[in-house]
């Protein structure tokens, strides 16, 4: 909602603070990542208060009035879409989408950044010749400036995923990322992200990171196939994850982060050379000073109180200090990395059909 945002992932690689924009703002709980909202949490403290923009609270609102706003900004940007609520939520009408596709479609010079739990339907969406349609159709009826926005809009829609647009889905536990990381890499994306915040468990993403290259039946890369170059195939492979993000919780229920399960992400992507960045580590800290009424956090997610823990070799002691006091170095280093701009690319799933 804002002109700029202290959501340290919207950044700029200069330091340039990112915005904010919510065409929609409320939503409902999906996943236990959803368990504590900062947005409802918000939102819900000026329920009724008339006058107020959060007058219903946590309310889904549709908000056309704010379907422009990026057409306002003059300098380039990066964009967090819908930080107040998720753009595919199931009682937002599809022309509702098509709507604010339209408006990213033009406003090229943005670069929109996509967070979604609902990855069923935005694979649907995405994957559909009509969806598109319907995009450009409000594009002409509603959002044309000039001729010329149009013009360099018409390209960006010509039947390839918005390079402007990046994808990402929440993943705060194995069970949530064998569910939704299929379906973002089923969708189209000129690049795909995973906001692993609040980090609920253990997650290994490493066995989605990289997908045979169908190009070539498998075989690329082969430098005479522009399907091949176009898709960055190295080794028969494609890297389809660019870029993760990782932190804990925040608010005064926040749940704390064992420290493995974000070097272990970490990990996994120096590994596979996805861009990977530390948000934060919330509420709690690791224990450094060698006190024994911290919580006790295993591996696996179970926690303990004060002093009644197992004696697990797998176990650490997190202290809850403040979301400040925290920060957020991960093993004594900030983690800001930002994934390079890359070509529209297909998704698997399309490439399979194709052949």
């Amino acid at each position: 909602m804002a002109d700029t945002t202290s959501i340290e992932w919207t950044r700029s690689e200069d330091g340039t603070p990112g915005a904010t924009w919510n065409p929609v703002t409320g939503c409902t709980k999906i996943s236990e990542g959803c368990d504590h909202c900062y947005a409802e949490t918000f939102a819900e403290r000026w329920r009724g208060t008339s006058g107020h923009h959060f007058e219903q609270g946590f309310d889904l609102t549709l908000r056309p009035d704010r379907l422009r706003l990026p057409l306002t900004w003059h300098k380039p940007r990066r964009v967090f879409l819908n930080s107040m609520s998720d753009l595919f939520h199931q009682d937002i009408p599809d022309a509702y989408i098509a709507k604010v596709f339209a408006v990213m479609a033009i406003a090229g010079k943005h670069t929109f950044q996509i967070l979604t739990k609902r990855h069923a339907r935005m694979r649907a969406l995405l994957s559909s010749p009509s969806f598109w349609h319907q995009v450009a159709h409000e594009g002409r009826e509603h959002f044309i400036g000039c001729q010329q926005d149009w013009l360099a809009a018409g390209a960006m829609l010509g039947g390839q995923p918005l390079p402007n647009v990046w994808l990402g889905v929440s993943v705060e536990n194995q069970r949530w990322a064998d569910i939704r990381i299929p379906a973002l890499l089923e969708t189209p994306a000129a690049l795909r992200f995973l906001s692993c915040e609040p980090l609920l468990g253990p997650v290994w993403i490493s066995d989605y990171i990289w997908q045979p290259c169908l190009c070539c039946d498998g075989e690329g890369p082969d430098e005479a196939c522009d399907r091949c170059v176009s898709a960055g195939c190295e080794g028969g492979h494609r890297r389809m994850l660019d870029w993760v993000i990782a932190g804990g919780e925040s608010g005064h229920r926040a749940r704390p982060m064992a420290p493995v399960w974000a070097t272990s992400l970490r990990d996994q992507c120096r590994q596979s050379h996805v861009s990977f960045f530390f948000k934060q580590w919330g509420e709690w800290a690791p224990e450094t000073h060698g006190h024994n009424n911290g919580t006790a956090v295993l591996i696996d997610g179970r926690t303990w109180n004060d002093g009644n823990a197992p004696g697990a070799s797998d176990m650490v002691r997190m202290r809850r200090v403040g979301k400040k006091n925290a920060g957020r170095l991960l093993d004594n280093q900030l983690h800001n990395a930002f994934p390079a701009p890359v070509s529209p690319r297909t998704s698997t799933l399309e490439e399979r059909t194709a052949r």
